[in-house]
C-alpha cells in the first residue's frame, strides 16, 4: 500500500529511507548543535565530512499543517507586495530573508520547539513569491505596454498564470538533477551570499545557552544596525545612498570630457554581500564593471557618433555597453554547460539506469534524499507536453510554429539553468533580465525566419520569454533554498515536493495582481507604473518583430570577450555579470571583499583569523538580513504616500554619505575582529 501511495505522488506516505551503517557513521555528535558547524562555509579536507545542524540519521518535524499554511500565506502576501513594488520602483526585493525572519519570529512567539525543519519549509514555500514575480513582471507587462500602440495585441489572466506556472515548474525540475553538484560537491567553493544570510537567520532560531545565544545576539544587533541604516537613507535621505563623482563640479567636467565616472552604493546589505562573496570573486566582478565604465564607455563616448557623444555615461551603458555584457553572459553560460557536461551526463546516466531497474536499491540518508531521477524525467516530460499544448492552443495556434517555440524554450531554459544557479552561488544576484533579453532576441530572430512576426509574433515572444525568465529565476532561487537545507540538514525531497505548491499559488497571485494593476494604473503613460524591465523588453522586441536594427555586433563582442576570458583562465561569468550590473552596485562588493580579506589576515594566529572571518560572516549576514527586511519597510512607507525630500545640497549629502559609510565599514571591522581563537564565531 505504501508503495502504491508513493507512486501516486503522496509525499506523506512515501517510504522513508533507511540509513546504512556507513551513513550512520556520519554522526559525529549525538546532540544537535545550536549553531552552524565550523566547516560550514569552507572547503573540506580530504578526510573531512560535513555534519549539519539537524542529525542526518534522525527524522524531524518539517512538513506540517503549520509550515505549509504559513508558507502559503507568506507566499501570497509577498507575491502581491513584490509584484506591486517591482512594477512601481523596478526592484524585486529578495523574499527569502524576510520570510526566514518572520518564520523564526513566529515559531518563537507561538512557542514551537525544535521548529528549524518547519521554518525551512516555510521559507522555501514562501520564497516562491520573489522568483515567480521576477519572471512575470520583467516580461509580461510589456504586452500591455505594446498594446497601446498595437491594439490587436491581447493578453489574458491564463496566459500570465500559465506562463509563470509552467516556467516555475520547469525551473524546479531542470535544477533538481544538479542539486548534489551545487550544494554538496561544491561545498565551500561557492560563497552563496544570500543562502548564507538566510541560513544564519534560521540557525539563530535554534540558539540556546550562552554560546548559541551569543551568536543570535550578534546577528540581531547587526540586523538592526544594517536595517536602520538602510531604512534611514532610503526613506529620509539623511545622507547619499550612492557616492558618485558626477555630483561634484569636477566630476561633471570629467564625465563631459571623458565619460569617466565612479560610483559606490552605501547600502549595508550590499557591503555585507561583498564580505561573504570574498575578495577574489568581488575583484573579478568589479574588474568587469570597471572594464565597461572606464574603458568601453569612454571609448564610445569619445569616438562614437555625435548622438553617442551627447549621451551621459549612464545612457551609453544602458543603450550600448550593457549589451556587450549580455552577450558575454550568454557565452559564459554556454561555456558553463560545456564544462558541466560530465555532470549532465552523470544525471542522464542515472535516469537511464533507474528506468532499466539497475540503479542501487539502497536509499540515501534522509539529508541527501531527492525525488528520484525516474520521477524527475517523467514530470519533465509531462511539463514539456503541457508547455507545447499551451503554446499551440493558448498563444500561437499554428502547430509547427508552436513546435519551434517549444524547442527554443526547452533548449534555452535547460542550458541557462546552470548559469542562473552559478550566478546566485557566486554573487547572490541572478542576471535573469539579461538572459531573458538574449532569449527574446534569439527567439524573435527564429520566429521572424519562420514567418511569425507582427503583433502575433510579439505575443508569442513575450509569453515564451515569460516562461524562460520564470524558469531561470526559479532555478536561481531554488539553489538558495536547497543550499540552506543542506547547511541545516533538512530533507531536500520535501523541499522539492512542496516547492510546486508554492509555485502554483504564487503564479495565480501574480497573474491576478498584474491584471488589477494594469486596470488601476497601467504600465505606460502619465502616472503609470514604471515597469522598467518590461519597458526594456518592449523596446527590444518591437523593432525585431516590426522591422528594425538589433545590436548584433555588441552581442558578438561580448561572446568573443567571454571566449578570451575563458582562454586566459579568468572566470567569464562573474566578469560579464560585472559588465551587466551597474557600477554603483559592484564597487561596494569590492569594499566588502577587501574588509573580509583584511579581517582574515588581521593577526599572526591562523585560528584567530578563522574565528574572526567566521564572525564577520555572521555580522555580514545580519547586515544583509536587516537591509532586506527594512528595505521592504522602506518600500511600504513610500507606498503609503510618505515622500521626504531632503533640502540639503547634494555635495553635503555626499560628504555625509562618505562618513556614514566609513562608520558602517568600521562597525563591520571591529565587530568581526572581536573574536579570538577561543571563540568559534
Amino acid at each position: 500500500m505504501a508503495k502504491q501511495d508513493y507512486q501516486a505522488g503522496n509525499p506523506a506516505k512515501a517510504p522513508q529511507p533507511t540509513p546504512t551503517d556507513a551513513q550512520r557513521n556520519l554522526v559525529m555528535e549525538d546532540a544537535d548543535p545550536v549553531q552552524l558547524p565550523e566547516n560550514a562555509f569552507r572547503e573540506l579536507a580530504a578526510d573531512e565530512t560535513y555534519r549539519p545542524m539537524m542529525h542526518p540519521a534522525r527524522d524531524y518535524r518539517e512538513v506540517t499543517g503549520y509550515s505549509i499554511t504559513m508558507g502559503l500565506i507568506l507566499c501570497v502576501i509577498f507575491s502581491a507586495a513584490a509584484a506591486y513594488l517591482g512594477l512601481k520602483v523596478g526592484q524585486v526585493f529578495e523574499a527569502a530573508i524576510p520570510i526566514a525572519i518572520i518564520a523564526v519570529g513566529l515559531s518563537g512567539a507561538l512557542g514551537r520547539k525544535n521548529a528549524l525543519g518547519e521554518n525551512v519549509i516555510i521559507q522555501s514555500i514562501g520564497a516562491c513569491s520573489g522568483v515567480i514575480v521576477a519572471g512575470a513582471i520583467f516580461t509580461l507587462p510589456a504586452l500591455y505596454i505594446l498594446q497601446a500602440t498595437y491594439p490587436e495585441i491581447s493578453v489574458s489572466f491564463f496566459q500570465i498564470f500559465l506562463s509563470s506556472l509552467l516556467g516555475g515548474v520547469l525551473g524546479i525540475l531542470f535544477f533538481i538533477p544538479f542539486r548534489k553538484y551545487f550544494v554538496k560537491d561544491m561545498h565551500g567553493k561557492y560563497p552563496f551570499p544570500e543562502a548564507t544570510a538566510t541560513t544564519q537567520v534560521l540557525a539563530s532560531g535554534q540558539s540556546a545557552g550562552k554560546e548559541g545565544g551569543s551568536q543570535a545576539k550578534v546577528l540581531v544587533i547587526a540586523s538592526l544596525i544594517g536595517g536602520l541604516y538602510d531604512y534611514i537613507v532610503e526613506t529620509f535621505g539623511v545622507w547619499a545612498g550612492t557616492l558618485q563623482t558626477t555630483v561634484f563640479h569636477w566630476g561633471e567636467i570629467v564625465q563631459e570630457k571623458t565619460k569617466l565616472v565612479l560610483s559606490c552604493n552605501t547600502s549595508a546589505a550590499v557591503l555585507g554581500l561583498g564580505y561573504i562573496i570574498g575578495l577574489p570573486y568581488a575583484f573579478i566582478i568589479t574588474a568587469g564593471s570597471l572594464f565597461v565604465w572606464w574603458i568601453i564607455i569612454p571609448l564610445l563616448g569619445t569616438y562614437g557618433n555625435a548622438d553617442i557623444q551627447a549621451m551621459t555615461s549612464q545612457d551609453i551603458f544602458s543603450n550600448y555597453a550593457r549589451m556587450i555584457g549580455i552577450g558575454g553572459i550568454a557565452m559564459a553560460g554556454v561555456l558553463g554547460i560545456i564544462k558541466s557536461w560530465p555532470i549532465i551526463r552523470q544525471a542522464v546516466g542515472l535516469a537511464g539506469r533507474e528506468f532499466k531497474g539497475s540503479a542501487s536499491d539502497e536509499k540515501p540518508v534522509r539529508w541527501q534524499w531527492d525525488i528520484s531521477m525516474k520521477h524527475i524525467v517523467f514530470f519533465i516530460a509531462i511539463a514539456m507536453i503541457a508547455v507545447l499544448i499551451f503554446f499551440w492552443f493558448g498563444v500561437i495556434h499554428v502547430w509547427w510554429q508552436a513546435l519551434v517555440a517549444w524547442v527554443v524554450v526547452a533548449i534555452i531554459a535547460f542550458l541557462f539553468t546552470t548559469v542562473a544557479a552559478n550566478a546566485i552561488a557566486i554573487v547572490g544576484s541572478n542576471p535573469v533580465s539579461g538572459m531573458t533579453l538574449m532569449t527574446l532576441i534569439i527567439a524573435s530572430a527564429i520566429f521572424v525566419a519562420i514567418g511569425l512576426k507582427g503583433s502575433s509574433g510579439i505575443v508569442a515572444s513575450m509569453v515564451i520569454g515569460g516562461v524562460v525568465c520564470t524558469a531561470l529565476s526559479m532555478a536561481g532561487g531554488f539553489v538558495t533554498d536547497l543550499k540552506v537545507g543542506y547547511w541545516l540538514g533538512t530533507t531536500p525531497r520535501k523541499q522539492e515536493q512542496w516547492k510546486f505548491l508554492g509555485t502554483l499559488v504564487s503564479a495565480a497571485t501574480v497573474g491576478g495582481v498584474i491584471l488589477v494593476l494594469n486596470q488601476v494604473y497601467g504600465f505606460s503613460g502619465e502616472n503609470a507604473l514604471v515597469a522598467p524591465q518590461a519597458n526594456a523588453m518592449a523596446k527590444v522586441i518591437e523593432p525585431l518583430m516590426m522591422g528594425g536594427e538589433t545590436p548584433w555586433i555588441l552581442y558578438l563582442t561580448g561572446v568573443v570577450l567571454a571566449l578570451l576570458l575563458n582562454w586566459l583562465k579568468v572566470p567569464a561569468l562573474p566578469f560579464c555579470l560585472g559588465m551587466f550590473i551597474p557600477l554603483g552596485l559592484n564597487v561596494p562588493l569590492l569594499v566588502g571583499g577587501a574588509v573580509a580579506w583584511f579581517v582574515a589576515h588581521s593577526s599572526k594566529d591562523k585560528a584567530t583569523n578563522d574565528a574572526r572571518r567566521d564572525r564577520g560572516t555572521l555580522v555580514s549576514s545580519g547586515l544583509i538580513a536587516g537591509g532586506a527586511l527594512f528595505g521592504v519597510f522602506a518600500a511600504l512607507t513610500r507606498f503609503l504616500g510618505f515622500e521626504f525630500s531632503n533640502p540639503t545640497d547634494p555635495v553635503t549629502l555626499q560628504i555625509l554619505g562618505l562618513v556614514a559609510y566609513a562608520c558602517l565599514i568600521a562597525f563591520l571591522w571591529f565587530s568581526s575582529t572581536k573574536a579570538d581563537s577561543r571563540i568559534k564565531r
